[in-house]
Formats: C-alpha cells, structure tokens, sequence
C-alpha cells in the first residue's frame, strides 16, 4: 500500500518539524543540525504532497497527530503527546481544581443522581443535596434518555462567573436553580483520620500542585488528635509531581538526607536533599504500596526505605522509573517526553523493562500468574540488582519498590458471585439507593460513630441486594452468596456511608477489614525506630 510507506517515513522525521511548535517551555540550546533542517524541509514537503495529491481527503491535523503518537511509542512506555482537546482532561487532577458547579454524580437508570455537593463549591452554598436528579440543564432535558458522563461533564463545567441553569427533582418535586460556575478544589487526601487513641491514617490518591499542603493539613490534625504513629496510604496513587513527593518525604527525614535523584543523557544528575530536619521525622510510620504505586509514590516509598526510616508494607510496586518534562506546543497540544531516569538514595533504578518483546501493558497479568500476589517468594531479583541501605536493609532495583513486609491478596470470603457483583459496581449502585430512600432515617443517628455502632446490615437487606442483583442480570449463587456474605454486608454498609457522611465514613468501615492496615498497626506497635 502506497499509504504505509508515506507515513513511515513522516514518523521517522516529524520528530524534527515538532520543533517548530515549541514554546517557551521547552528545553534550552540549539539542537537543530543542518540535516535536521533539511529532514524538516523533507517532511513538510511529503506532508504538503500527501495533502494536495492524495487519491482521497485526508485529515492533515489527525495524519499528523498519529504520526507522532507512533514516534513517542517507540521511544518508551511513558512519553506520550496530547492534543489540544485532551490537555485539560490530562492536567486538570493535577492542578488540583478546575471550574465548575461542584458536584460528584453517577448515572443510573439513565438518571444523573447527584453523590455529593463538593463542600464550599457553589451548588453545595445554593443547597443541591446528595439524592438530587438533575432532570435538565439549560432548558434541555437530560432525565431519562441516554447521555453519557463526557456529555454530562461538557454541560457543567464552564469557565469560573459563567451561569448554567439546572432543574433537580426531590421528594416528588422539582426544583430549578440558577448556578454560578466556580473554582472546584480536587482533593488528593482522600481520607485521614485517627484508627484508636494514637495511630493516623491518610490516604493519598494522587500528588498533585496542592497535595503537599493537604498532606501536612490533615496531619497537622491528627496530631492534635493525639497521632503518634502514622499509616501512610499510597495504594493504587500513580503518581504526578516529583516536588510534593519529595516535599512530603522530607517531613519524615533528617536535614542532609537524600531522597531522590535524577539522571539523563542530556540531563546531569540533579540531587533532591532533606533542607531540614521534618516535622515528622521521628514519627514511627509505615507506607502501605501495591502493584498500582507508581511513579512518585515510589519515589516517597523509596526515599524512606533507604534511608531507613519506617516500613513499607504491601505487594511491589508499578515500577516506574522514568522522568517526564511536559512541553507545550503553540496549537495547545503537548508532549510529556522522558528526559531521565530517578534513582532512590542507595542508588536504585526501579524502572520496570520495556522494549521489544516486553509485555509492558500486561504485567499486572503475568505477575497475577506467577503467584506474586499471593506469595513473597514468587518474586525473584537478579543479584546484581541488590542494594544495602546505610541501616543494613536488602533492597532491591529494578521492576518496583519490594515491601519490607509482604501482604498477598485477600481472597477470604471471595467467590465468583462477590467478582461479578463487584465488577458490575452493583455494590456502590446499591448502596447509594439505599442511603437515598433511607435517608431521612440514616440522619437521625447524627453522627457517623453512632451509625457505625447501631447499624448492621441485616439479613433483611441482604437479600434485597440479592434481588436487585438479580434484576440487574448476576444471578442467584446460594454458595456464592453464603461464602461472602460477611464481605458483602461490610460493602454495603461502607458505600451507605459513603453517601450520608463522605469517604471518611467510607473508609472507617472498609479500613477494618483491611488486611494490609492490620499488619500495619501490628508493625507499628513492635517497631524500633527504622
């Protein structure tokens, strides 16, 4: 085909012609050759033929794009470009808000059934409610027909001081409202909160611009709270700015210590220190990683292990090694190209292998099928990749950050019946329907430790999930059923809570069944001071 060859060979060049597009963002110094600028003036020219003489229209932005997205793919696994459409959508977790009415919303039923009003945002000031139907948006019903969560997000949000007009339906009535967009914080703490009389909890889902001041916010709190020990949550967080990982990592350490450091072919090496001795630094703590820790979480993760301090504890994590600088292009496209590679302070590269015959996207899979999330001693490391931290701890490179204590897989109570329930988010779906007919009664217990001491899901409601299982295609498995009712009720119970009192009751519940928390509290009361 005469189409193949012509776009191979505006892969192989348009590396070059991208450079036209820098801003100011992108790297200093003069890299274009005389070849370059001749293989530049080649591809313009081929892109230019393509599109005057093709048998058929083509696309020229969208040729293009896919030219370069071929380009990045070879390169390495995390380097990657961004169209202009899909810039915000990328930054926007990281940034830390972004402008909106504030809510959180699921669809069901073909329904847009608000989860929560975002505490201090504008439509939680004008009294939209968890349980609220949003029934129309700017005259144009949206209740009842197929809308997706793209289409719902692109009818909200709107530029900050911009107006949008909503209709909710509540207790049989509905009820219009006139909402002025605002600035929506995006919180990466997800949760901290005190586990009994002296261990804290914080739950870190992302770090982003503000992460380091939410991070130090809660602690702070906890602390008066009578926090002496602390459970760092890093579970599934992949990762975002090097600099609150590393920010956050210094409150644990001593001036002078390591944490990171960073290396490439035209990057010299650039050492990120303790500035001072953290506010935390002889808190005993342990951080819980698993298989999606990536990126700055292991950073942190790292940075604590080698210079022992604390525990990690967990499965091995993601294993991405590998530093991106972000640059802007003048049509408001980007590219996140890999510039380096960060070492953990003994001196470890915890970059996974990629390349040519490397399944890269399936290792969650192979690791799945080697037994590694059951089992410590199914994860094997080449000597070579052995490392002693100044305290005489084994540590290891390569493919992830390995835990100082090993916790495999939960499979109590699980059965096929609790995977396909919980696959299909039948749990959650349940829960918020339950919160919303019950509400009323849910509130009267006033507070969220009186609800957890009186509330039980009862064998009652046990079965009304089994039936609103049924009618949603999972059916009835009386082992199933039987083998994880436990686990069932506890879900059902968290996801009520979620919906009345927030990811704080959310997570109270779920975080006593947890086995990795469990260790975590045990580790704590018998560890010296790593």
């Amino acid at each position: 085909m005469l189409y193949y060859p012509i776009m191979l060979a505006a892969m192989l060049v348009l590396g070059i012609y991208l450079g036209s597009f820098f801003t100011q963002s992108a790297p200093s110094g003069n890299f274009m050759t005389q070849s370059s600028v001749n293989n530049a003036d080649k591809i313009s020219q081929i892109i230019s033929f393509i599109d005057q003489a093709y048998v058929d229209t083509v696309a020229r932005n969208e040729l293009i794009d896919k030219a370069i997205n071929s380009i990045l793919q070879d390169l390495d696994p995390h380097s990657y470009y961004i169209s202009a459409e899909q810039l915000a959508s990328y930054t926007e977790p990281l940034d830390g808000n972004f402008d909106g009415i504030g809510i959180e919303f699921l669809i069901q039923n073909d329904t847009v059934r608000v989860v929560a009003a975002i505490e201090g945002g504008p439509s939680e000031k004008l009294g939209i409610q968890a349980g609220d139907r949003l029934v129309a948006v700017d005259g144009i019903g949206i209740a009842g027909v197929e809308i997706s969560n793209e289409e719902v997000i692109k009818k909200l949000k709107g530029p900050r001081d911009t107006k949008v007009r909503v209709v909710v339906y509540r207790n049989g009535k509905t009820i219009p409202y006139e909402i002025v967009r605002g600035t929506i914080p995006i919180n990466s703490v997800v949760t901290a909160q005190m586990l009994d009389n002296s261990k804290g909890f914080i739950k870190v889902s992302r770090f982003a611009k503000t992460t380091y001041e939410e991070f130090m916010q809660h602690a702070s709190r906890l602390e008066q709270e009578g926090m002496t020990e602390l459970i760092l949550d890093l579970r599934g967080n992949g990762g975002g700015y090097l600099d609150a990982a590393v920010k956050i990592s210094e409150e644990f350490l001593q001036k002078g210590q390591l944490i990171v450091y960073t290396e490439g072919k035209s990057s010299p090496r650039k050492s990120y220190y303790a500035s001072k001795k953290g506010k935390y630094a002889d808190m005993t703590i342990a951080v819980l990683i698993n298989e999606g820790s990536a990126s700055a979480s292991e950073i942190l993760a790292g940075a604590l292990q080698d210079n022992d301090r604390g525990l990690i504890i967990g499965r091995r994590s993601f294993g991405k090694g590998l530093v991106q600088e972000h640059m802007n292009l003048r049509d408001n496209s980007a590219l996140r190209l890999t510039v380096a590679r960060y070492y953990t302070p003994t001196g470890r590269s915890i970059q996974k292998a990629y390349g040519e015959n490397i399944s890269y996207d399936d290792d969650y899979e192979i690791r799945y099928a080697n037994g590694e999330f059951s089992f410590a001693d199914s994860t094997h490391f080449a000597d070579s990749l052995k490392f002693t931290t100044p305290g005489g701890r084994i540590v290891y490179g390569g493919g992830g950050i390995m835990p100082d204590i090993f916790v495999g897989l939960d499979t109590v109570g699980a059965s096929g019946y609790l995977t396909a329930i919980s696959y299909r988010g039948l749990l959650n779906q349940f829960g918020f329907d339950y919160a919303d007919e019950h509400r009323v009664e849910l509130l009267k217990f006033g507070t969220f430790n009186n609800f957890d001491r009186s509330f039980n899901v009862n064998q009652e409601v046990l079965e009304s999930f089994t039936n609103y299982a049924l009618e949603s295609g999972v059916p009835r498995d009386s082992d199933g059923i039987r083998i994880s009712s436990a686990v069932i009720k506890l879900r059902i119970k968290s996801y009520i809570a979620r919906n009345i009192w927030g990811n704080d009751g959310f997570y109270a519940i779920m975080n006593t069944d947890d086995n990795m928390i469990n260790q975590a509290r045990i580790s704590l009361g018998g560890q010296a001071h790593l």
